[in-house]
């Protein structure tokens, strides 16, 4: 196993709790400027948010309309970041944004709004922004509703691989003496004299007592529910289907406008990948499911734009729900969930006590160079300046944004040096192969094999491992070939 759960009982400068795209960034950044580092995740890291994305890198177009220019900067330079230290994981994609007459904004604003998008990214963007006309619209996007189409803007975002995004950051944070552990929630934390005394209830080592100079608590749509914490949180669902592309070929990520909401349909291999929704939830971050209805909307909005595929929901290869933990306000939670700010917060609510909350993927990096920041100064460590906007992330061999072939190697590689411990963790975010391969049962069952194999799986753990991943896809499980 990769997880070094040998001397957790010696203290270390920075505790990290939850193992999502914000806790693994910070865990790097304080690693790379030589903090002794523990991150913790209660579950397997990214199984939150930070698998359920739109698995973009964008500096979020919308926003400009919103007034919120400053977030648009800070996402816009971070994608650029981002495809300069992680290449294999930020592959530049166009998006073509049809307008209507009489519907959502008009073409001219929209050209507006790409240029200035453009000028945000210092001239840097990953491709040239652009109006095109009715015919060039058609041509680029075959298919689009013709009544009322008065052509369309094209500008440039990155589409990426969230998961692997995750894990990628917790190898590069490997790399810099970090210690990772999945599968260890925080149970109890106090602060005694100049530290935080933190209960840790590890699978494989029982219960662990941690001594920390700091603790950063990341736990994205958990992160009220944690010890200490005074932040308030406004959450939205978004879900997200996948489709084969052969029923919607499109050769450029599509940005398919629905009153307040923007909905996308991005090319990925050989699916697409449509949504997303953006409603409010009151539920378990741990048990957001797709709901009929959700179908309903994200396929009702692409049979609009395109009114001649006519999709169902027997066309959804995959879907995934998520939950974005935005921070609530009086102003904001008066509106709809668009509304709300996708910014973020650093704060320290106790002494060593920090929280880093809201934001979005694009801008994880910066929010965990902000967040050691204030650690540093608590500290008075005199800390080296971040140096992880410019340190290429460690890409793991199987890494990209497109799913690996599906082979033994890539399950090794997943166990042996990316802490998977369970079907789900390859199956869902090593690999993305659950929600690109159409036949979930012989993936699955093919996948538990090599599994069983490297980790000394009995029959039945193999069969409770099947079992424990149709659950989480909420599938009936199949029955075992003879």
């Amino acid at each position: 196993m990769t997880n070094s759960r040998a001397n957790l009982a010696t203290p270390v400068d920075l505790l990290v709790i939850g193992g999502g795209i914000v806790g693994a960034g910070v865990a790097r950044d304080a690693a790379s400027r030589g903090l002794r580092t523990l991150l913790v995740e209660r579950a397997d890291f990214a199984s939150g948010t930070s698998s359920r994305s739109s698995r973009l890198l964008h500096g979020g177009l919308r926003y400009l309309a919103q007034g919120h220019l400053g977030l648009v900067w800070q996402a816009s330079s971070e994608k650029v970041c981002l495809h300069h230290i992680a290449p294999h994981l930020c592959e530049p994609l166009p998006f073509v944004f049809p307008t209507w007459r009489g519907e959502g904004l008009p073409r001219w604003k929209l050209t507006i709004g790409v240029l200035l998008y453009d000028l945000l990214c210092f001239g840097r963007n990953l491709g040239s922004s652009a109006s095109l006309g009715v015919v060039s619209t058609l041509r680029a996007v075959p298919g689009l509703r013709r009544a009322g189409l008065t052509g369309a803007t094209r500008h440039f975002d990155a589409l990426t691989n969230d998961a692997r995004l995750v894990i990628d950051t917790l190898r590069s944070a490997r790399s810099h003496g970090a210690t990772l552990l999945n599968y260890a929630p925080l149970t109890a934390a106090e602060r005694r004299g100049d530290r935080w005394v933190c209960a840790i209830s590890d699978e494989e080592a029982g219960p662990v007592e941690v001594s920390a100079r700091a603790v950063v608590a990341a736990g994205g749509p958990w992160a009220a529910r944690l010890p200490h914490s005074r932040l308030k949180l406004r959450l939205t669902k978004g879900v997200h289907l996948v489709i084969d592309r052969r029923r919607l070929p499109v050769r450029e990520a599509v940005v398919l406008s629905e009153g307040e909401r923007i909905l996308f349909a991005i090319p990925w291999g050989e699916r697409i990948i449509l949504g997303t929704t953006d409603t409010d939830f009151t539920g378990d971050p741990a048990d957001v499911q797709t709901e009929p209805a959700d179908i309903e909307y994200v396929l009702g909005v692409a049979n609009r734009a395109f009114p001649d595929i006519g999709l169902t929901p027997t066309d959804a290869i995959a879907t995934w729900a998520g939950v974005r933990p935005l921070l609530a306000s009086g102003r904001d939670d008066a509106g709809t969930p668009s509304d709300v700010s996708r910014g973020h917060v650093v704060t320290m609510s106790e002494p060593g006590w920090f929280e880093v909350a809201g934001g979005k993927l694009t801008t994880y990096r910066l929010m965990a160079e902000q967040t050691v920041d204030a650690v540093g100064r608590h500290l008075r460590a005199g800390l080296p300046r971040s140096r992880t906007a410019r340190l290429p992330l460690e890409a793991g061999p199987f890494s990209g944004v497109l799913p690996p072939a599906v082979m033994p190697e890539v399950v090794a590689e997943c166990c042996r040096k990316e802490w998977a411990r369970h079907l789900d963790d390859v199956l869902l975010r090593r690999t993305s192969w659950h929600y690109y391969h159409a036949d979930h049962a012989a993936i699955a069952e093919r996948a538990a094999g090599w599994m069983g194999e490297l980790l000394g799986w009995d029959r039945d753990r193999r069969s409770a491992e099947m079992a424990r991943y149709f659950g989480i896809v909420n599938r009936p499980v199949p029955t075992p070939a003879s």
